[in-house]
């Protein structure tokens, strides 16, 4: 079992940036693949992104791809998500989660564990 939370969330202006941190404690971290899935009021929990257990690789959702960089530090048992040019479109509350399986990791329910999220406000 792990337990995952997040920091890093707050109002920003649009174009700023910001860097969300997930922790995680109770298990092996590195056996995971983690992701990162936002939510805003009234709409279903969107994929960000998911990055592999060594690290070695991520994949992203379209409409972030370019903007988000998923990384992972195994040794601190943390995740990261930088987000760079941020829209007001990209306000939501940020969930990181870990999960078994990479190339199903887009999917909410490839995903064990939850964190309790974030808030990201970005104002125009």
């Amino acid at each position: 079992q792990v337990q995952l939370v997040e920091a890093g969330g707050g109002l920003v202006q649009t174009g700023d940036s910001l860097r969300l941190s997930c922790a995680a404690s109770g298990s092996t971290f590195s056996s995971y693949v983690m992701g990162w899935f936002r939510q805003a009021p009234g709409k279903e929990r969107e994929f960000m992104g998911a990055i592999m257990r060594s690290g070695g690789s991520a994949r992203y959702a379209d409409s972030v791809k370019g903007r988000f960089t998923i990384s992972r530090d195994n040794a601190k048992n943390t995740v990261y998500l930088q987000m760079n040019s941020l829209k007001p479109e990209d306000t939501a509350t940020y969930y990181c989660a870990a999960g078994s399986s990479y190339n199903s990791g887009y999917r909410a329910s490839a995903y064990t564990y939850w964190g309790q999220g974030t808030q990201v406000t970005v104002s125009s």
